[in-house]
This record gives C-alpha cells, sequence and structure tokens, in this order.
C-alpha cells in the first residue's frame, strides 16, 4: 500500500473532539467503510474527515489500500494520543460532578467518584494482585466501575495499552528503563522472587527438562538466565504460567517462575528458593500524566499500594 503525498500544514488548526472519534475508529475497525458504520456516518464524511485531519497535523496518518487503511507511524501516535484526550473529555464530567459534592473531607478525598475505570494487567497480576484492591476500591467507591483486561506481557504488553490510549493504568512488569514507552508514569507496588518448582518428591529436580512460557524471561532476568549453566535450553513452551505449573504438578518437568505465578501451586509441586542472588522482578504501575492526576486512578494506585504493604 502505499501513502499518499505529504499534506500541507494548516498553521494553528486543531482537532475537534469528532474528529479524533474519527481517526479512532478507522484504525479500531481498519478501514474507512467499517468506521463509517461503527459511527453511524457516511464514508464520505469519514473521508472528508481524515483528509482535513491530515491537512491540520501536516502528515499522512492512514495507508490506504484495497483491504482497508493502516495507520503510519504518524497516525499510531495520533490516534494514541486522540483516544487519551477523548478520555479526558469522558472523564471530566465525572470529576466535575465529584468535585461538585465534595460536602466533607471525605467527598474532597473522592469519595463521591462514578464512571469506568480502564486497567490493563497481566495474567497473575489481574489473578492474585489486582481483586484485592478492586475489592476496597468498590467498598470505597461504588460508583466505579473497572473494566479488566488481561494482556500477555510481550511486546508492547500492559504499558502499551496505556500508551495507546486503551487503559487508563497498567498492571506492569517493570525491567529496564526501556521497557516503558517514554513520558508514561510508573511506580513499583512489589518485587517477587523466582523459584524453582517441580514435582513433589523428586529426587533430583535440576534432573528434569525445563518448563517454560514466553513471558517469562524479561530483562530482569535474562543476565541471571545466560549464567546458569544447569538450566537446560526448554523442551516446551506453555501457553501461559497456569500450563506450565499444571505440568510441572504432573510430573513432566521443572520450570522457574515468580512468586506471583506460584500463588496457584498445589500439593503436587514442591517450591524452592534460588539463593541471594536469584532473580528478582518488579510489578507496578503504569499510566499517563493526565490519568495520574484523576480521582478515580489515584485511589486505585492507593488500594494498590496498600495491597503490596
Amino acid at each position: 500500500m502505499k501513502a499518499a503525498h505529504t499534506p500541507r500544514w494548516e498553521p494553528l488548526s486543531e482537532l475537534a473532539p469528532q474528529e479524533l472519534r474519527v481517526l479512532v475508529a478507522v484504525a479500531d475497525t481498519g478501514g474507512f467503510s467499517a468506521a463509517a458504520g461503527a459511527l453511524g456516518i457516511s464514508q464520505s464524511a469519514v473521508s472528508h474527515s481524515v483528509r482535513g485531519s491530515e491537512g491540520k497535523v501536516g502528515a499522512v496518518l492512514f495507508e490506504r489500500g484495497r483491504s482497508g487503511a493502516s495507520p503510519t507511524p504518524a497516525g499510531e501516535r495520533a490516534v494514541a494520543l486522540g483516544r487519551r484526550i477523548l478520555r479526558l473529555y469522558e472523564v471530566l464530567g465525572a470529576e466535575a460532578r465529584a468535585a461538585g459534592r465534595a460536602a466533607s473531607a471525605a467527598d474532597a478525598a473522592g469519595g463521591g467518584l462514578e464512571g469506568n475505570l480502564r486497567i490493563a494487567a497481566f495474567r497473575s497480576a489481574a489473578l492474585h494482585l489486582l481483586p484485592p484492591a478492586l475489592e476496597r476500591l468498590a467498598a470505597l467507591h461504588p460508583g466505579i466501575r473497572p473494566e479488566v483486561r488481561v494482556v500477555r506481557e510481550l511486546g508492547a504488553g500492559t504499558a502499551g495499552e496505556v500508551a495507546a490510549g486503551r487503559a487508563d493504568l497498567g498492571i506492569a512488569t517493570l525491567g529496564a528503563p526501556g521497557d516503558v514507552p517514554p513520558g508514561l508514569l510508573t511506580g513499583v507496588l512489589t518485587r517477587e522472587a523466582y523459584a524453582l518448582v517441580h514435582p513433589a518428591g523428586h529426587p533430583d529436580p535440576r534432573s528434569l527438562p525445563l518448563l517454560d512460557w514466553d513471558e517469562n524471561c524479561g530483562s530482569y532476568t535474562r543476565a541471571w538466565w545466560a549464567a546458569q549453566d544447569w538450566i537446560p535450553a526448554a523442551t516446551v513452551k506453555a501457553e501461559d504460567d497456569a500450563m506450565v505449573l499444571t505440568m510441572v504438578g504432573r510430573g513432566l518437568g521443572m520450570a522457574i517462575m515468580p512468586e506471583l505465578s506460584l500463588r496457584e501451586a498445589g500439593d503436587t509441586v514442591e517450591i524452592a528458593g534460588l539463593g541471594p542472588q536469584g532473580p528478582v522482578r518488579k510489578v507496578g504501575y503504569v499510566t499517563t500524566t493526565e490519568s495520574a492526576s484523576t480521582l478515580a486512578v489515584r485511589a486505585l494506585i492507593r488500594e494498590l499500594r496498600a495491597e503490596s504493604v
């Protein structure tokens, strides 16, 4: 597919909310016609809006082709920021109403909060770290409606969902600085050690084949992992940590897993520490600067921190 010529930039032009909605719809649906159907407007209106937005931005935002439309690098950035701007429009009313009801000290701290709160989390965090915090959040702020999506920590991961404007807050594994897209705010919630898990009662667990899954080797474990000559190459790559744990319990191998994943361990497995030099991963939250200032995100971060104490 070929991108059109670079549109002429119109200085001091701003994209209106409806123009942002069109850009997001085209990116989400993969085409102008599908976006028109999703928005309930004509395809020509979508085309006209995108051309106008490209003129205002001064860059081609979508590559057009027979199979649809896909964002250019400029388009990906515009769509991500567009989602985040539209999200601020959504929370503006809820935040203003909460401030208007602040008749007491409790209300001033956010007691009257309402609206959707979009959260992305990797599987074990969604299963073990998030629920207690959401339970307390619901008791304090029953008007908040959490929307949780489980996202694999591969590629952009949960932090990428936040950067793209699809989540207000992500629960992510935090490693090297470059693991999180620039411009996002992070905070460590817990540090979890890795351990060796093997079939219960096995006399020589290190002789077993290694079971693993793709999300298990981040920047925080690679150097340690490479230095261990007793760890063989993985003979089985499972879909996720729960599958690995089940297979270990069936006697099919051993695995090296973080603490959150091992909370599901039963009597069929045994867990052995890896010593003070063993790998440790940091689990924390990721959010945008604008979301970090909203009452709902601040309330959730407080409860997540309380859970990790």
